[in-house]
Order: C-alpha cells, then sequence, then structure tokens
C-alpha cells in the first residue's frame, strides 16, 4: 500500500473537519450577544422548522446522539428557550416544545446566517454544489452502507 493513501493532504476527512471547525468559529462572536452556542443555534433552526418533537426526532435531524443533545436541552429549558415534556401517548418518550422566549429568538437570529455567509467567498454556484455533496456524505454515511468493523 503506497504512503500517499496516509497523507494528511490526500484526506477527505480533514478538510471536512478543519472546514467545519473553521465555520462554527465563525458563528462564535455572531451567537455570543445571543448567548447561544452553534449547537444551541441548529438545535433552535431545527424547532423553528417542527416544533413539538421528540428528543430521539431531533436528534436524528442534527445527526446528535443522547449523550451529547440531552445536556444540551438541559441548559436551553434552564435558560427558558425550550420545554421538556414526557408525552402523552407514551411516556419514554420526551418532546420538546418552544417556548415563547425559543420563538422569539428567531427574530433575533434572523441576521446570523447573512453575517457568516458574508465571511465565506463562495459563488452561489460552488456553495449549492458543495451543499448537495455534504448532504451525499451525510444520508451515505447515515444509512450505514459501509460498516466498517474493528481490526484486530
Amino acid at each position: 500500500m503506497s504512503d500517499d493513501f496516509l497523507k494528511l493532504d490526500n484526506q477527505l476527512c480533514f478538510p471536512l473537519y478543519a472546514c467545519s471547525r473553521q465555520i462554527i468559529r465563525l458563528y462564535k462572536p455572531v451567537l455570543d450577544p445571543l448567548g447561544l452556542t452553534y449547537t444551541q443555534y441548529i438545535a433552535l433552526m431545527a424547532l423553528w422548522e417542527t416544533d413539538h418533537i421528540s428528543v430521539k426526532q431531533l436528534g436524528e435531524r442534527l445527526f446528535l446522539d443522547s449523550g451529547t443533545l440531552t445536556p444540551l436541552l438541559k441548559k436551553m429549558e434552564n435558560q427558558g428557550l425550550v420545554r421538556r415534556e414526557r408525552s402523552l401517548e407514551d411516556e419514554r418518550v420526551v418532546v420538546i416544545h418552544l417556548t415563547h422566549e425559543g420563538r422569539q429568538m428567531k427574530e433575533k437570529a434572523a441576521d446570523v446566517p447573512r453575517r457568516v455567509v458574508s465571511c465565506v467567498n463562495l459563488s452561489q454556484e460552488d456553495a449549492i454544489q458543495l451543499h448537495h455533496l455534504l448532504h451525499l456524505i451525510l444520508e451515505d454515511t447515515r444509512s450505514n452502507a459501509c460498516a466498517l468493523k474493528k481490526t484486530e
């Protein structure tokens, strides 16, 4: 096997990882005045689209496991942005509801995407293509079409 496979510059994962970190870093100064982290922001965006969803559904939408999502939602509940309650149909299911403050945060955050996009120099066509390709990767990896086994 060639050493080229192990060169950092030849890995798809590295620029995805580094780019993700850089983009999230761009959000910080825009979200700090709102009292939000990036993960709270994307949770709110998902809830603005579909309120009253289960923790499981929200986790699937955000690609987050319950170990990450539960403390996040607790913090958001303490901030008054969401309310968690057990489903009346199945008490094992916890449903997330936006509070009045959580719904109002949508207006406060309305300018966030424009401000962040202004820092990224991509044409609209490139941005659309990148968005499409990233979603293809997400869906392929979610489906576990390629289940990697632990090597001994």
